[in-house]
C-alpha cells in the first residue's frame, strides 16, 4: 500500500470519523441538548466503557444471530439464485412471488416466528436470513440472466451444454454481481436481527437498548448503536476483502484509473 493510498483509505475515514464525534460533542455542549434528548459523545463514551461488561455480553448474541442467517441467506440466495437465472421462464415466474414476500415488512413477520419458535436466538436468525436473501437472490439472478446471448449461441456451436455455459461462463461473471450483494446483505442481516431482538429477545443489543430505552438511559441506547454500526462496518470491510480476492479481475480497469 503506497503513500496515497494509505491516506485514502485508512487516514480520510479515521479523521472524517473522528470529525463527526468532535462536532457532535461541541453541539450538545454548545445548545446544552439535554441527555435524554442527545447525550454527548464523550458520555456515550463514558457509557459503552462503564456497561462494557453487559455491552459485549449482548454484543456476541447480536453477532453470532446475525452470523447464522446471514449465512443461510448466502447458501439459499445463491442456490435459488442460480435456479431463478437458469431459464427465462423461471426466471418471470419465480421474480414477481420474491418481490412480492420481500414487500411484506419483517417487522410484521417476527411475532409469527416467535409464536413458532418462541421467545429466543431463533426468530432473530430466521429474520436476519429472510431480510437478507433477497438481494443475493436477485443479483445472482440478473448477473446469470444478462449473459450476452450471442457468447451462449457460440458456445453451443463449439459444443457446450447449458451446464458448462452456467459453470463455465455464467457463474463466474456473476460473481461480482453476488459478492456486491453480499455487502448490502449483511447490513441488512443486523436489521433483522435488532429488530427481532426488540419485539422479543431474551439477549442481544437490540434486547440491551430497548431495556435502557424504558429506563431512560439514552446513553447505553446510543451506545449500542455505535457498537451496531462498528459491527456492520467490520464485517463489510470483511466482505470487501472476501470480494477483492476472488474478483479482483473485475477492478483492475479501476485500480488504474
Amino acid at each position: 500500500m503506497d503513500h496515497r493510498e494509505f491516506v485514502i483509505k485508512v487516514v480520510s475515514p479515521a479523521v472524517f470519523t473522528i470529525s463527526i464525534f468532535v462536532f457532535w460533542e461541541l453541539v450538545c455542549r454548545f445548545f446544552k441538548i439535554p441527555l435524554t434528548i442527545l447525550p454527548s459523545a464523550s458520555e456515550v463514551f463514558g457509557a459503552l466503557w462503564q456497561y462494557r461488561a453487559p455491552i459485549l455480553d449482548n454484543s456476541f448474541v447480536t453477532l453470532w444471530t446475525t452470523l447464522a442467517g446471514f449465512a443461510i441467506a448466502t447458501v439459499f440466495g445463491l442456490l435459488l439464485g442460480i435456479a431463478v437465472g437458469w431459464h427465462q421462464a423461471i426466471y418471470a415466474g419465480i421474480y414477481p412471488v420474491l418481490v412480492g414476500f420481500n414487500s411484506i415488512p419483517k417487522v410484521a413477520v417476527v411475532p409469527v416466528l416467535i409464536l413458532w419458535f418462541g421467545i429466543g436466538e431463533v426468530p432473530a436468525v430466521m429474520t436476519a436470513f429472510l431480510i437478507s436473501f433477497f438481494p443475493i437472490v436477485v443479483n445472482v439472478a440478473t448477473g446469470l440472466a444478462t449473459t450476452e446471448p450471442e457468447l451462449e449461441d457460440v458456445l453451443r456451436a463449439l459444443g457446450a451444454s447449458k451446464l458448462d455455459i452456467m459453470r463455465k461462463v455464467g457463474i463466474p461473471r456473476s460473481l461480482p454481481y453476488f459478492f456486491g450483494s453480499l455487502k448490502v446483505a449483511i447490513t441488512l442481516a443486523f436489521v433483522g436481527t435488532v429488530v427481532s431482538e426488540t419485539v422479543g429477545a431474551n439477549k442481544g443489543i437490540g434486547k440491551l437498548m430497548l431495556d435502557a430505552q424504558s429506563a431512560f438511559q439514552v446513553p447505553i441506547v446510543f451506545a449500542g448503536l455505535l457498537v451496531l454500526a462498528f459491527l456492520g462496518i467490520v464485517l463489510y470491510a470483511m466482505t470487501a476483502l472476501i470480494e477483492q480476492r476472488f474478483t479482483g479481475w473485475a477492478f483492475r480497469g479501476q485500480a488504474n484509473r
